[in-house]
């Protein structure tokens, strides 16, 4: 470790000894944790928001109670509350702690959303490496997911982690990185909360280049050729996703971002916050409920893709808003996403299965955007065992539990078509996965739950997703 890092980190553990350091407490009576989707509000006993590591450390030691961990709040299976639990909300956490630009690399706290950094990183002409498609999510919630975007070739954001720092149930501040305890490390990216508090990430940085976007359609049987041929291969390519819209799912639209000389036709550095997206709702909306949907989307959706061809800067396209994707009310209704990891050999068969399932349960999917990925070699619940293409399903359902559970039935069976072609699903959306379902697409659960059971062993660290696929007695899952 380096030795200010040291220094620095042995001042904070000191500083926990100071009486609520930086922290704000909400009242603690009648309070909830909900999350984007609508479905999961959970009671706490709780709320606070530390702004710093010593506050989170004054408020582990303060209290023996079960805590849980929340950010943007944009999973949607409770994998940031439990029931009766003090809220860790990370917002507050949200500072610069050192930026580099001749590595380049960044130190920010785990609270920082990447539209916050963006704003930081693109005066030096500077973006992020790798992170969702949206830029609303924190830092600490994408590494606790490890989540990926759509950079051609990166796979997920473990991939651009220098290190980062971990608050565990004893009080303890640890330096974790691939070389320094790797085991934790690698257990902590992508463990959902289960081990302690992220709450302060290092990230290798990328430049902000000028892209040109294009796109065409591509037979389904073809694309797992074209996109190896023409687009991992092509140096060039920066981003890269296929749609498939419903109802048959058979028609790739490959969309491709690639390193550009061209004038840009965006002047715009970083897209506006709080735009008016009622005209991006209301399509949604026609294309999801309307009999004449399907055209709507092709007309305003599709055909524009086909026809303009953008030339902008790498932050414009990643700073996009996720309320652009918001419905304008979840009274009724919420939209909410899976995703599938599938090995490269069985993307046809998947897709076709998928479509069977789909149709047969009559799910109002709005489309399926392909991802891939290569293998990755470091997280222990790794989604990406190999190299895999992610099918990502948005979707829409009514605000019911009987629509919940129909959801759950046909879920399953894709989870189920997932696991026959070797690949699995994506653990921040709803809990609709069988224990056995869980276990044998994450065979190395027991292995995170002995890790847990080391650094945690009062299980203080605790939500939703945990609670379901592992618990009981002893260090395996229940």
């Amino acid at each position: 470790m380096d030795p200010k890092r040291r220094r620095i980190l042995g001042a904070i553990a000191a500083s926990a000894a100071i009486a609520p350091a930086g922290c704000h407490r909400q009242p603690d009576r009648g309070l909830f944790v909900d999350d984007i989707g609508s479905l999961e509000r959970t009671p706490v006993a709780g709320i606070v928001r530390p702004d710093s590591t010593a506050g989170v450390l004054h408020h582990l030691g303060g209290s023996p109670a079960i805590i849980s961990i929340g950010g943007g709040r944009y999973s949607m299976g409770g994998q940031t509350a439990a029931d009766g639990s003090l809220h860790l909300d990370m917002r507050g956490m949200h500072r610069l702690l050192w930026l580099d630009p001749g590595i380049p690399a960044a130190r920010v706290q785990a609270g920082m959303r990447w539209r916050d950094l963006q704003d930081i990183l693109d005066p030096h002409d500077l973006a992020v490496k790798i992170m969702q498609s949206y830029s609303n999510f924190t830092v600490g919630g994408s590494v606790s997911v490890n989540c990926h975007g759509r950079y051609v070739g990166t796979g997920p954001i473990v991939n651009s982690i220098r290190a980062l720092q971990l608050v565990t149930a004893d009080g303890a501040v640890h330096e974790l990185s691939r070389d320094s305890r790797p085991e934790l490390f690698a257990a902590v990216v992508g463990g959902y909360g289960g081990l302690g508090v992220i709450t302060e990430v290092e990230l290798d940085l990328a430049a902000n280049c000028t892209m040109a976007r294009s796109a065409e359609r591509v037979a389904l049987a073809d694309y797992p050729a074209y996109f190896q041929e023409r687009i991992l291969r092509d140096p060039d390519m920066v981003l890269h996703n296929a749609d498939l819209v419903p109802p048959d799912f058979d028609r790739p639209l490959a969309i491709s971002w690639a390193h550009s000389d061209a004038a840009l036709t965006e002047q715009r550095r970083l897209v506006p916050r709080n735009l008016d997206y009622g005209r991006e709702r209301g399509l949604i909306w026609a294309a999801s409920e309307l009999p004449n949907g399907e055209r709507l989307r092709e007309r305003h959706m599709t055909e524009r893709l086909l026809r303009e061809h953008p030339v902008q800067r790498r932050n414009y396209e990643a700073s996009l808003d996720v309320a652009s994707l918001e419905p304008r009310t979840r009274a009724f209704s919420t939209y909410l996403l899976q995703e599938y990891f599938v090995p490269v050999a069985g993307f046809a068969s998947f897709a076709r299965d998928m479509t069977t399932i789909l149709r047969s349960h009559r799910v109002n999917a709005l489309n399926v955007s392909i991802r891939h990925s290569p293998a990755d070699t470091i997280t222990l619940l790794r989604w990406a065992a190999t190299e895999v293409f992610c099918f990502v399903l948005y979707y829409k359902q009514r605000n019911s539990p009987e629509a919940d559970r129909a959801a759950g039935a046909w879920s399953r069976e894709l989870i189920a078509a997932a696991l026959a072609h070797g690949g699995r699903h994506y653990l921040p959306y709803r809990l609709h996965a069988s224990r056995a379902q869980f276990l044998r697409g994450y065979p190395r659960a027991a292995e995170f739950a002995r890790i847990r059971d080391r650094v945690d062993p009062g299980r203080r660290f605790r939500n939703r997703l945990w609670d379901r696929y592992l618990t009981g007695p002893g260090n395996g899952p229940g």
